[in-house]
């Protein structure tokens, strides 16, 4: 059976949610997304005061409340139908937060570790084996995919436009929509 195409992004959503749901208990809380945020900052070695880790902090703490606000729940805590509903509106109302260009700018300027607004192929393995803990042997095809211009870098541009592709773009083809494997 294949995806049909208005199920791509839930698609992608379920998966983000599964990566990011620490212990496994089927909820998104708090938690989960500052360790997502420690991860960031301890992969990179970033010291608590550099302007990348208080960014990374910043969006985190920015994405989370804006999930709780557009689920419109009263706890602290997010299923996965909450979180998918939640990031689809959060995604199209950019009036507190731009989730896919904001997000997007703060996690490329943490992996583009030289600071040359350009991804490397080994900037871009060390964020998938150091933050997402993914090894899997086609890894690395995204890196591919998301070099959209095939001059062997992922610039900046071409990262934005990926995490837009994440969260609006339908096409399971799309670049952003490799970030959890292929749709």
């Amino acid at each position: 059976m294949t995806t049909t195409e208005q199920d791509v992004i839930t698609t992608k959503l379920e998966r983000q949610f599964d990566a990011l749901d620490a212990n496994q208990d089927g909820y998104l809380e708090w938690a989960d997304y500052q360790n997502l945020a420690d991860r960031y900052i301890e992969a990179y070695k970033l010291d608590k005061d550099d302007r990348r880790a208080r960014a990374m902090q910043a969006f985190c703490q920015t994405y989370w409340l804006e999930l709780l606000r557009h689920a419109g729940v009263a706890a602290d805590r997010l299923t996965k139908d909450q979180f998918v509903t939640a990031n689809r509106l959060a995604a199209i109302d950019t009036s507190r937060l731009n989730l896919a260009d904001g997000g997007g700018h703060v996690i490329f300027d943490v992996i583009d570790v030289d600071g040359d607004n350009e991804i490397t192929k080994d900037e871009f393995a060390r964020f998938l084996r150091d933050v997402w803990k993914s090894d899997a042997p086609d890894a690395m095809d995204s890196f591919t995919k998301l070099d959209t211009d095939g001059d062997g870098v992922i610039s900046r541009m071409e990262f934005i436009r990926a995490v837009r592709e994440y969260f609006l773009s339908n096409n399971p083809d799309a670049a952003g929509s490799m970030f959890f494997g292929k749709v």
